[in-house]
């Protein structure tokens, strides 16, 4: 097997002459004749035991050609595609046979190949660190939120409902004085002001008490996602069960006792501030870096062929039905209860992948320029990592996954930290102060207080 040329034809596209020699191509029709033969039938032999010269006289010379070439195809694709230097991209190569005999084929392919990328300034990028400073409001948030997850639900008895409180309700909903599908609850616990229900239903149960009974009339929007139900006026019927609000405990030392290690208040807002300073540490590190990677594609010139869009819109796909899954849900699932589409899903993922797959070309041509590679032990320690991740043997690992792969990921980390390291980057905060302080003016003097001065 061997290449015999490669052709740009188009932007991002090759053709490629690949000969298959006789020698590999009877190979390949021996291995075809040991896969078919038992269930071929021929005159005076029995089923699955006529010798292959009889079966190519009967059926004709051709009878193994299209297994056989089946079978010897990706080894001659890859094989060409290497020597020729290319990296594919999709999975669609146009194939066209020129001649097929005992003595071997010739074939055309065309191929959708990885973009040229040419880059701008890639070392020296500015960029501003957010702030990851704690400010009393920030903690005092944090122990609101803390209150929150420690508070207990208690019934209410003496007045009507409020917005806030939580409200337990059946419910019945009618278009035209006929119930429809869907639109019926009992013991339903509702949220008021969480916009869960329609817009005006939440607002209508506020003012009723415990144990009344009432009707609620509403507009379904013209953009509900029952096609049925969209733009029309509903009447629906309901009996409030309970109402209940949710009460704070109050924030003292004993509360600190109760919800963590600490013995005192002030001691768990202490260490609830050093948290929110590591956390807010890490989204200004996040932020720097796509503040980076934004310049760094800005400057980018490359043609990206649409497939590579489109795979990256199918691997967010899948792994946002990966991620559904794990909560006992899948996509088809999710579609049905947003009333979406996975055109409207493959539209929402657009931007997202656009900007993946431009990012992955500029920094795999960052790590080309610079000949960033890992180190033998750098690749080890990433399979065991990997190993780890998916609780399974280092060995199956690699073979699973191609070092070459493993190989330029690593390549492309290392490379985002040297856009990161050779990065100008100012503290927000800093500028900020600098941008407060009062500029200071020289007063000026008359010529008789320096004399006076020059006398002192």
């Amino acid at each position: 097997m061997s290449l015999k040329s490669s052709n740009k034809v188009e932007t991002n596209r090759y053709e490629l002459e690949i000969s298959i020699d006789g020698a590999a191509f009877q190979d390949a029709i021996q291995k075809a004749y040991r896969k078919n033969v038992k269930r071929m039938n021929v005159p005076g032999f029995r089923k699955g035991h006529a010798p292959r010269s009889i079966i190519e006289k009967y059926y004709g010379e051709q009878v193994f050609y299209e297994d056989a070439l089946n079978i010897v195809y990706p080894d001659a694709v890859e094989s060409a595609v290497e020597e020729a230097g290319l990296e594919l991209v999709g999975d669609k190569i146009d194939t066209d046979v020129t001649s097929i005999g005992k003595d071997g084929v010739e074939l055309k392919i065309t191929v959708t190949v990885k973009p040229e990328v040419e880059l701008g300034e890639y070392k020296g990028l500015e960029a501003q660190r957010p702030s990851a400073e704690a400010t009393d409001a920030d903690v005092d948030a944090e122990m609101n939120r803390l209150a929150e997850r420690n508070s207990r639900m208690v019934t209410v008895e003496d007045r009507p409902a409020e917005k806030d409180d939580i409200v337990v309700i059946d419910f019945e909903g009618f278009v035209d004085g006929v119930a429809f599908e869907g639109g019926k609850g009992e013991s339903y616990s509702l949220t008021l002001g969480s916009g869960q229900f329609i817009p005006g239903f939440e607002e209508q149960v506020i003012g009723h008490k415990t144990d009344e009974e009432f009707e609620i009339n509403v507009t379904f929007p013209e953009d509900y996602h029952a096609e049925q139900l969209k733009g029309k006026a509903a009447v629906f019927k309901v009996k409030l069960h309970e109402i209940k609000k949710r009460e704070l405990p109050v924030m003292d030392d004993e509360f600190a006792k109760d919800v963590s290690e600490f013995d005192t208040l002030a001691e768990l807002r202490e260490d609830t501030k050093k948290k929110i300073v590591e956390r807010k540490e890490k989204e200004a590190d996040n932020a720097v870096e796509n503040q980076l990677i934004d310049k760094l594609i800005e400057g980018m010139k490359a043609e990206i062929p649409e497939v590579m869009f489109e795979r990256r819109v199918d691997d967010n796909l899948r792994d946002f039905d990966y991620r559904l899954q794990s909560q006992g849900m899948n996509l088809d699932l999710y579609m049905q209860y947003t009333g979406s589409t996975e055109e409207d899903f493959r539209k929402n993922f657009r931007p997202q992948a656009e900007r993946q797959v431009k990012v992955r070309l500029a920094l795999e041509k960052i790590a080309e320029l610079e000949k960033i590679a890992p180190t033998a032990e750098e690749l080890e320690a990433e399979y065991k990592r990997l190993a780890e991740n998916y609780g399974v043997d280092v060995d199956r690992v690699k073979a699973a996954i191609p070092e070459k792969e493993v190989v330029k990921d690593l390549s492309v980390s290392k490379a985002v930290d040297l856009v990161k390291e050779s990065a100008k980057v100012t503290d927000a905060k800093a500028e900020k102060k600098a941008e407060d302080k009062p500029k200071t003016t020289r007063k000026r003097t008359t010529k008789k207080a320096e004399e006076k001065k020059e006398e002192e």
